[in-house]
């Protein structure tokens, strides 16, 4: 149920004002400085009053009695919700972006300028986290006994890129064996996620068992999510962590050190950004970040979830200040993902 202090159209929009200019100049917002930028003509009396009410209902506070009002992470909820989801992204930024993504053939490539232009919109991280092992498409396999028995696999995705992992079986197996694992996948299962290749494989066992055990269950053995790892956590793409060092407030040193280990570690921002693929949202809006560490509460994360062949492959996103420039990181990150699916499907 919307706030009382919002019922009112003049509330929202002066509500609306007072976030913006706030965000330009980061100094606290006189109702001077609204009265004068305001549509409809309104005394700086009937602007206080309405500050007031929207300071009761949480919205605005005041950091020193002869100052102006700040805005509140309420505020800055309503504004993105309400008024920055309503913008459509510039002619200047939409060239910006296609030029900063263009000609990148590789998906690392592609990882590689998606981060840098949502860095630079957000004056915080661009971040990108890679499909967990089980989402990753396996175009070729490829796999190696070592002499002390384990084995290399290499699952190669679209794109060239590439993950491997030493394994230790259950049982010994022989080059030969590994040789027509390899084929096997290659030539039933190339394109195919890991996911569901495992069901495949699952689901042959089930129904023809005497025909497939030994390849699938070796199959099975060698290709499984669960038995490679899942390391999500390892691949998370982040640019511009000495921009949000420089843009954020902190309270103390010890805040800005768990953020920037928070950073280092990566498996909490995987956390956070991956919930946005839950949600209904195309562009998903999390003002106060606490989970990635105490500093979050001054951090706005802005996210949104990017496909290959119109199958959901991770999320993408910005994590900056709360006083940023919403409308314009809302609609780089909703086109980025949207070319960054463009590109990987291509790929």
């Amino acid at each position: 149920m919307r706030n009382s202090a919002l019922q009112e159209r003049r509330n929202r929009q002066i509500l609306a004002h007072i976030v913006r200019a706030y965000i330009e100049s980061g100094e606290p917002v006189s109702s001077r400085a609204i009265s004068k930028g305001f549509e409809e003509t309104l005394s700086t009396a009937t602007i206080r009053n309405v500050m007031a009410d929207l300071e009761d209902g949480g919205f605005l506070y005041q950091p020193h009695t002869s100052a102006g009002r700040v805005p509140t992470a309420a505020a800055y909820r309503f504004f993105a919700q309400e008024i920055a989801s309503q913008a459509t992204i510039t002619a200047v930024d939409r060239e910006w972006i296609q030029r900063e993504m263009g000609g990148a053939t590789s998906a690392s490539e592609i990882t590689e300028r998606a981060g840098h232009v949502l860095a630079e919109v957000s004056n915080g991280l661009g971040i990108i986290v890679s499909p967990p092992l089980s989402k990753t498409v396996m175009e070729h396999a490829r796999m190696w006994l070592l002499p002390d028995g384990r084995v290399v696999v290499v699952l190669i995705s679209p794109g060239g890129n590439t993950r491997d992992k030493v394994l230790r079986p259950h049982r010994l197996f022989t080059q030969a064996e590994l040789d027509a694992t390899a084929d096997f996948l290659n030539q039933q299962y190339s394109g195919w996620t890991l996911e569901a290749i495992r069901a495949d494989l699952l689901q042959k066992l089930a129904t023809e068992r005497e025909r497939y055990e030994g390849i699938v269950q070796s199959a099975l053995t060698l290709c499984d999510p669960a038995v490679l790892g899942d390391e999500s956590a390892l691949h998370v793409h982040v640019e511009g962590t000495a921009q949000i060092v420089g843009a954020a407030d902190f309270a103390s040193q010890a805040q800005l050190r768990d953020l920037l280990a928070a950073i280092e570690e990566k498996h909490r921002l995987v956390t956070v950004l991956n919930a946005c693929i839950e949600t209904p949202e195309p562009v998903h809006v999390q003002i106060g970040v606490k989970e990635i560490s105490e500093a979050g509460e001054n951090l706005a994360l802005i996210s949104a979830a990017y496909t290959r062949n119109d199958q959901v492959q991770g999320s993408l996103g910005v994590l900056g200040p709360t006083r940023m420039h919403y409308e314009r990181a809302m609609t780089a990150v909703a086109y980025v993902a949207q070319l960054f699916s463009e590109a990987l499907s291509k790929t």
